[in-house]
């Protein structure tokens, strides 16, 4: 089962999470890349699936995006993709995208794929908790976990969304959007103890994350760390080349939160 696949890492100890785009540069190069992720140490994966207006990401995502979009990457291509990736790589891997990828291509049939294809979570960040039921008994039907995120204004709310919460919480470590960052200022200590005293569920930390300094100070108060701009700045910067780089910024990582 997904829920048991993802929490199956976790308790393997500190758990690295990268995320790239899809289709940056090009679909081949991100079915290398996935497998060669893994070789590296990469826990998870979390694999973006381009949107024209990706509302929480910052200008190195952005560009991913319209870079893949630009070379005509489709929903259905990425899927075909994963199939071939699920050949051979066996840690879990989530989809991040928008919703309105999702409604467009039609709920059902979108988180039925997934779980067809070996799709182990799905996170959507444009979507308030408020607003999850209409994914969930999907997301439950298939064997996907909708992964919750909460932030540092979740406050009296993360309890609550804690409390449904499965797979592992996605725990953004800053206000507004993804980049990398200088300095992380959250009190992510007391954002995974908020919710651990609701729920013993792994508490990932994401958004800021650049450096093996920061992964290794914050992985001491979470239990994995996702790093999305950094791998897709490599990404961009050595286009079809990136993989050499990519890989060993994974193995620094992981080494750092060991």
């Amino acid at each position: 089962m997904s829920k048991e696949h993802i929490k199956s890492k976790f308790d393997e100890g500190k758990a690295f999470m990268p995320f790239i785009t899809c289709g940056d540069p090009d679909l081949e190069t991100t079915e290398k890349l996935i497998a060669a992720m893994e070789k590296a140490g990469a826990d998870l994966i979390e694999l973006g699936i381009p949107f024209s207006d990706p509302t929480a990401e910052g200008p190195v995502i952005q560009e991913a995006n319209l870079r893949a979009l630009s070379g005509d990457v489709t929903t259905d291509k990425i899927f075909d993709m994963v199939r071939r990736v699920r050949k051979t790589v066996k840690i879990p891997l989530m989809f991040m995208t928008y919703a309105n990828v999702v409604f467009s291509y039609g709920a059902e049939r979108f988180i039925g794929i997934c779980e067809e294809i070996g799709i182990d979570g799905l996170i959507l960040p444009d979507i308030p908790f408020e607003e999850k039921g209409e994914f969930v008994g999907i997301c439950k039907k298939h064997d996907v976990v909708l992964i919750s995120m909460i932030a540092p204004t979740s406050e009296e709310r993360i309890g609550m969304i804690a409390k449904e919460a499965e797979g592992f919480i996605y725990c953004v470590s800053s206000l507004g959007v993804t980049g990398e960052r200088s300095n992380i200022t959250t009190d992510i200590g007391g954002m995974v103890r908020a919710v651990k005293a609701q729920n013993d569920i792994p508490c990932a930390i994401g958004f800021g994350i650049s450096t093996p300094e920061q992964a290794a100070e914050i992985s001491k108060v979470a239990d994995g760390i996702i790093v999305g701009s950094a791998v897709v700045r490599l990404c961009g910067q050595y286009g079809r080349d990136c993989i050499e780089s990519v890989t060993e910024y994974i193995k620094k990582m992981k080494t750092a939160i060991l």
